[in-house]
């Protein structure tokens, strides 16, 4: 007796799969781009009503939903909170196991971002970050990172008609390079022109320092921009906020850095949280601007959003260390805020619900 396959999703298809399924069931690789732009450019969460050539809606019917070969990955809404400012908003998505993730839309002056998630929890530990004090639940499917984005885009189609999705930073629950298969495979479908069209240029992917993945993207000439979290100008510094430190050491990181700037030709932005009484001194801004002497480098500094244990610095704190960076010839900004009013840090809204259900 043969075992039934499991349900798969239609997120995690690329096109060349789309078709392959439609032509492995009778129906011409033709209908493949109207059922692609359905659930990708429409963004679509239910193709029921989709106005479908025959073959095409045969092969749904039979084929997508609750107990057939196929369904879409549509996360339940289990809370949201908008700023004050309305700028931000901050989605709790459930998915279909009852993982919940964590996924931020960011409006900038008419400009629109995606903050999505990676995994389910982390593995990584920092200690100041909400979700690394959670722990590690799982990896994501490409199709529940995509899910994410298509969320983000009805969300902001129902509140600002006509107004486009345009960046995306991959900066949410989980280290995208610890999940590289399924993020870069996510990062396909979303770039792809028939579908989201979201630029490589505009893509960010954020590691905490997984040095293999840094170097596969190096290697491959990954078109996507690398963002690097550092935290710590020393070893010793680094390790105490960055477990992860402890397997790739500051130096194999930064030496890390220097073979992608070599290979790729690309800009690294190194971003730097500042928390009082830890990293937030000008002793550590002149070790940073030594560490990063002679690498294509620009430091975003991001003020805590505050965890347990930890503060955000001071404004003069930060302005100094700022001052250091510019004086040694680093490019250095602070990254906007946004949503500190609705715990828009990695990991705070779905921390905060745990706590309240104990």
């Amino acid at each position: 007796m043969s075992v039934a396959a499991e349900p798969r999703s239609l997120h995690d298809l690329g096109f060349p799969a789309v078709e392959e399924a439609l032509e492995s069931d009778g129906v011409s690789r033709f209908h493949a781009k109207a059922l692609w732009r359905a659930v990708h450019r429409a963004s679509l969460a239910d193709l029921a009503d989709a106005p479908f050539l025959p073959p095409l809606r045969k092969w749904l019917d039979l084929n997508v939903g609750e107990g057939k070969p196929y369904f879409l990955d549509v996360p339940e809404l289990a809370d949201e909170i908008p700023s004050a400012d309305g700028l931000t908003r901050k989605f709790l998505l459930r998915l279909r196991d009852g993982q919940t993730i964590e996924t931020v839309l960011m409006g900038y002056d008419n400009r629109h971002t995606v903050c999505v998630s990676t995994q389910a929890g982390c593995a990584m530990g920092c200690v100041f970050c909400a979700t690394g004090q959670m722990g590690f639940a799982r990896h994501l499917r490409p199709g529940e990172i995509i899910a994410q984005v298509h969320h983000a885009r009805r969300a902001l189609a129902a509140s600002h008609p006509g107004r486009r999705l345009r960046n995306l930073v991959m900066m949410g629950m989980g280290e995208p390079l610890h999940n590289s298969d399924a993020v870069l495979a996510s990062l396909d479908t979303i770039s792809d022109v028939r579908g989201i069209g979201i630029g490589p240029s505009k893509i960010a992917i954020s590691t905490v320092g997984v040095v293999p993945g840094i170097l596969r993207l190096a290697e491959t000439n990954s078109p996507y921009r690398l963002a690097v979290s550092l935290h710590g100008s020393t070893e010793e510094e680094r390790s105490a906020l960055v477990p992860a430190s402890k397997r790739w050491s500051l130096a194999e990181l930064i030496a890390a850095c220097r073979r992608y700037g070599e290979l790729t030709g690309k800009r690294i932005f190194f971003e730097w949280t500042l928390i009082e009484g830890k990293n937030d001194n000008p002793d550590t801004a002149r070790r940073l601007a030594a560490l990063l002497h002679g690498i294509d480098a620009h430091v975003n500094l991001i003020p805590l959003n505050p965890t347990a244990g930890y503060e955000g610095s001071s404004s003069r704190a930060g302005d100094e260390f700022q001052r250091v960076l510019l004086a040694a010839g680093i490019p250095c900004t602070f990254r906007q805020r946004r949503g500190i009013d609705v715990a828009a840090g990695c990991g705070m809204l779905k921390a905060s619900r745990l706590q309240r259900s104990r």
